[in-house]
């Protein structure tokens, strides 16, 4: 199997890409960003995402992991979270391997993020059950069983208290409500209380960019599973994806 893929990381106000090294799980190039174009439609996102692989990789054809806020579902996006409508149901694999002129492998971003830290990050050799989430805009949730990924699995939108929890338990939720972090540990205690007592998990991973201030609010929580910070920190969309697309093509 080759060392390296392109893994690139599709978000509603940023396009980040790196080259990977599949086998370590580090960043072998700069991360480098360009903007996601104002609408977010899938033919102009394309054209950002072959603006930075011409960057990185001009010269190879090797192949370009790339994750998405959405459900992906046999390279179809399955919903659209702060991009364009027009990506439900649309064939992703075939537009960016069209545009990028190489094997395209297209993702959930937070599968995308647990597959890092499953492989390179605080999952590493974890057996059972471990949950991922990334706490952002919404709660992005990502499931393996044994190191196995069980893909698009939505449990940012369980319902608790009769609402989609991740509108009440999520770090968009904490800024809009002008919550200090007390008061949002007792949210994400529910939720996480909630998935424990449904799925028994054996390790939560907890990511997205507010993991760095982990020390604010994990210690607030009391569970029975174990919960810890992600480790590949804002690389692991990058680095996920493009493990993802060097198992599939690159053998």
């Amino acid at each position: 199997m080759k060392r390296r893929s392109l893994g690139i990381d599709i978000g509603g106000t940023g396009i980040k890409a790196a080259m990977v090294d599949t086998r370590k799980g580090e960043l072998t190039s700069d991360r480098i960003r360009v903007e996601t174009p104002e609408g977010g439609e899938p033919e102009e996102i394309a054209q950002a995402c072959l603006e930075l692989v011409s960057t990185l990789d001009p010269n190879s054809k090797r192949s370009v992991g790339i994750c998405f806020p959405a459900v992906v579902k046999h390279g179809f996006t399955q919903s659209a979270a702060n991009v364009s409508q027009r990506w439900i149901g649309f064939d992703a694999d075939k537009l960016f391997s069209k545009t990028l002129g190489r094997q395209v492998h297209v993702i959930n971003d937070a599968d995308a993020a647990g597959v890092a830290e499953v492989n390179f990050g605080a999952g590493k050799d974890t057996n059972g059950l471990v949950i991922m989430t990334t706490l952002g805009t919404g709660i992005g949730t990502a499931l393996f069983y044994n190191g196995k990924l069980i893909p698009n699995a939505e449990l940012g939108h369980i319902q608790i208290d009769g609402v989609d929890y991740e509108s009440k338990a999520s770090f968009a939720a904490m800024e809009r409500e002008n919550l200090n972090f007390a008061q949002w540990a007792e949210r994400l205690q529910k939720y996480y209380s909630t998935l424990e007592a449904l799925l028994v998990p054996d390790l939560f991973i907890v990511g997205g960019g507010i993991s760095k201030s982990h020390s604010k609010f994990l210690p607030l929580l009391d569970l029975k599973t174990k919960i810890v910070p992600a480790e590949t920190k804002n690389s692991a969309g990058i680095i996920g994806a493009a493990v993802l697309a060097n198992r599939t093509f690159e053998r």
